[in-house]
């Protein structure tokens, strides 16, 4: 009935065993393997984007050896044992979950659950009840920028404090952009970076609204610049030049060339030419 039960409890041996056998493992602390855990979670995040069903599984694996690893630790120091971190969670889930495992009639905060959305809301109203002070207060101080800035308005949404329309939200970007403009004629280097900051806020909640995750969206466009400009040092070479030697007209040409090669890659893919689908469809005629 549980699925890798036997596979997990190979892996906590293998752990204690190293634990007091390798040299390396027994000089692991909590601190040591913070920035090693960080790096096993961007390497996870990598995989997931490129979707790497491989990677994945491997990733994973990663963590969930540091997750044993940690809990080693921690059993070691008094702390707690890795029994007591699966019960927490199962308890946790139990808890935050009352329309599976018990009732939202008559809870003070909770909804009856009909869709996802009210599931989110009755997870941030347990919380408080729970004792946290603000439903802001679960959004790690760690995390990237962008990704807070996500999670910061979905939890603010789910008390009311949302626009209700996606217009609404462009409008708002809109507005931050006149007042970017309005710090940047001014010349006034911290005004200009306020604005900037809450333009970017505001895009993200617009990503948000367009039911987008504005950093794999950022992360993709980072990619693609990446992709686009490795290629234009590779014509340039070909050509016996550098980009340190080219105008900027001339690097702006490859660049260009290189867009309409990824469009027509696009289009044959999707079987629809740059111009109404007329050129491929004629090529298929033709083969």
């Amino acid at each position: 009935m549980i699925e890798g039960n036997n596979a997990f409890l190979r892996l906590v041996g293998i752990m204690d065993e190293l634990r007091e056998k390798c040299p390396w493992d027994r000089k692991q602390t909590i601190s040591t393997l913070r920035p090693l855990t960080i790096e096993e979670t961007y390497e996870l995040a990598d995989a997931i984007t490129d979707g790497d069903w491989k990677g994945i599984k491997e990733e994973l694996g990663d963590m969930l050896l540091h997750i044993v690893f940690y809990a080693r630790i921690g059993r070691e120091e008094g702390q707690f044992t890795l029994d007591e971190v699966i019960n927490g969670i199962c308890d946790k889930l139990i808890s935050r979950h009352p329309h599976i495992y018990g009732t939202t009639a008559g809870v003070e905060g909770l909804v009856e659950v009909t869709n996802e959305e009210d599931v989110k809301r009755n997870w941030e109203q347990l919380k408080l009840k729970e004792g946290k002070k603000s439903v802001l207060g679960g959004v790690p101080v760690s995390l990237p920028a962008t990704v807070k800035a996500m999670r910061l308005q979905e939890k603010a949404g789910k008390v009311g404090f949302e626009w209700e329309e996606t217009a609404q939200v462009w409008d708002k970007v809109k507005e931050e952009i006149d007042e970017l403009q309005e710090a940047v004629a001014l010349q006034d280097p911290a005004k200009i970076e306020e604005e900037f900051g809450d333009l970017a806020f505001s895009l993200v909640n617009y990503a948000r609204f367009l039911q987008l995750d504005a950093e794999g969206a950022l992360e993709k466009a980072n990619r693609k610049f990446i992709s686009r400009f490795t290629r234009m040092e590779d014509e340039a070479r070909l050509q016996g030049r550098s980009l340190a030697d080219m105008t900027l007209e001339e690097m702006d040409g490859l660049w260009d060339a290189i867009k309409v090669r990824d469009r027509d890659v696009t289009s044959d893919a999707t079987g629809l030419g740059p111009v109404s689908g007329v050129r491929n469809k004629e090529q298929k005629q033709q083969d």
